[in-house]
């Protein structure tokens, strides 16, 4: 399995009231390890479709252990599943080495001039291979 790994630095605002990194928080630390694959790997390679639109159609996390301020956090991702017009990302986020979260991302490519969603294009299918389970 081919995993892409992300560095991923903690913000004073990712913080909650017990010092731990707060449950939505989680999302947003692996929005930006997604982003750094679609967008910024993806563009080296010469792949930049996915910046025509992606949109978020279902999101489910869990929980295994607080991330406290201070942590070095890493995340892994994959690509699970490629379907026609959807893929699934999948993510583990360790904190101090030790897996924090799991979770996992329907994305579905998204048309932002026509306002809808379109199938996966054969270019992105290929790019999206490299990094599948």
């Amino acid at each position: 399995m081919a995993r892409f790994p992300y560095e991923c630095p903690l913000r004073w605002s990712d913080m909650d009231a017990f010092g731990h990194v707060n449950n939505a928080r989680f999302l947003t630390l692996y929005e930006e390890a997604r982003v750094a694959l679609m967008f910024t790997a993806a563009k080296e390679t010469g792949m930049g479709s996915f910046e025509g639109g992606v949109v978020i159609a279902r999101h489910e996390i869990d929980y295994l252990r607080p991330v406290d301020h201070g942590d070095v956090v890493r995340i892994e991702l994959w690509v699970e599943e490629i379907r026609n017009s959807s893929f699934t990302m999948a993510y583990e986020m360790f904190a101090d080495g030790v897996v924090a979260s799991r979770a996992r991302s329907v994305l579905v490519p998204y048309d932002l001039a026509a306002g809808r969603s379109r199938r996966v294009t054969d270019a992105e299918r290929a790019y999206l291979a490299t990094w599948q389970d």
